[in-house]
């Protein structure tokens, strides 16, 4: 595969949040055409064969928190699925594959990048390294999103389990656990869900969570998340105390989390004081057996490629800025051309969502055309 040597933008990633990005810059790109600017080269980099992003790893009967018509990017209305529910992942995949056909949005795959390197002033442009050659740009945008990097807790015994680990990223529908002794371990949306969808295949399902867990009102899905996030980013910029989505609630009562609690089949237990060879056991002496954990223990930002700029940090992730007039903090601290999208509220409320990525990728375009066409 040939990568082009130098271009203006540089997209770390090809999933929803990359798309959003590169419509955007489509935009731009028209209008500063008009005012007499040459054409805006911008080249989206994607790990994987197929257009998707993440999505392509989802269990079959994963569905979006909302209807089609509230879980769209912009400029694209998602179909709605014929059967009138909420889109499952492989709607979402062809969705998406519509997408970056349309707006002719040059995404190049498979190609991983490996490492970037920062220009000696810190200014110019930065060199990005794949596994298929390097690339020059005046601007990157890292949209690599948390999909690649699952969050393994530590918990006592771990090491001397004896049956089968995998994290939520590794989970593909309830088949492969038929007859199965299933510990699930997490109190958010992935470990309602997966303990929902193993009932009935499982021989025994085991959720187990930190705290109890919260549900959020029936009648509250995405629609309604991303209307208390929009507020409360309005209130923020606003100066105003304000409560995100967190004040609601941790897990969405999706049809198959609903039907199983309201069965009584659905119920967390505390998390064992640790594992044992062939199972797990509490603080009160009762133990049980175990075929598998699964851990729903959510993700961490994938920037492993960042390594060698030896960025700012905090509290694990690099430090951003909001530009002047923006909503998000998402350019990097230390004055480089090097933006991040994506990552939920790190650098944009309810960034990470389908609905919620439009506004801070609307910024993110906006202030690299500003930083492309600005003197010097």
């Amino acid at each position: 595969m040939n990568l082009p040597s130098h271009v203006d933008v540089c997209v770390v990633g090809g999933g929803q949040s990359a798309l959003a990005l590169g419509y955007y810059l489509r935009r731009a790109e028209r209008e500063r055409q008009r005012r007499g600017h040459p054409p805006l080269s911008v080249v989206l980099l994607d790990r994987r064969d197929g257009p998707g992003g993440a999505w392509l790893d989802a269990w079959p009967s994963l569905r979006l928190f909302s209807p089609a018509g509230y879980s769209s990017l912009p400029g694209r209305l998602m179909p709605t699925p014929a059967d009138g529910t909420a889109p499952d992942a492989a709607h979402v995949v062809a969705y998406l594959a519509d997408y970056e056909q349309r707006y002719d949005l040059d995404v190049r795959r498979p190609v991983v990048v490996e490492d970037l390197v920062g220009a000696e002033d810190g200014r110019g442009p930065t060199e990005v390294r794949t596994d298929h050659g390097h690339v020059q740009a005046r601007a990157v945008v890292n949209a690599t999103g948390t999909w690649d990097r699952p969050f393994w807790p530590r918990l006592p015994g771990i090491e001397q389990f004896a049956g089968r680990q995998l994290h939520t990223h590794d989970y593909r529908g309830p088949d492969a656990f038929a007859g199965k002794r299933v510990l699930v371990v997490g109190g958010g949306n992935s470990g309602a869900q997966i303990a929902a969808d193993l009932l009935g295949t499982a021989q025994a399902v085991h959720w187990v969570t930190r705290e109890p867990p919260r549900y959020l009102p029936d009648d509250v899905d995405g629609r309604v998340l991303f209307e208390v996030a929009t507020r409360a980013v309005r209130a923020r910029a606003a100066g105003e105390q304000a409560e995100g989505v967190g004040s609601l609630g941790d897990i969405v009562v999706v049809p198959p989390v609903r039907a199983a609690r309201d069965r009584g089949e659905l119920h967390a237990d505390p998390l064992p004081e640790r594992l044992t060879r062939h199972g797990a056991t509490w603080s009160d002496g009762h133990s049980v057996d175990l075929d598998v954990v699964v851990w729903a223990t959510g993700f961490r930002p994938a920037l492993g490629h960042l390594r060698g700029l030896d960025l700012p940090r905090r509290r694990g992730v690099p430090v951003t800025v909001a530009p002047e007039g923006a909503t998000s903090e998402m350019r990097s601290a230390d004055g480089s051309p090097l933006w991040f999208l994506g990552y939920g509220d790190w650098c944009g409320a309810a960034s990470a969502t389908l609905i919620g990525v439009g506004r801070p990728a609307k910024e993110v375009a906006a202030d690299v055309v500003a930083h492309l066409d600005s003197p010097g």
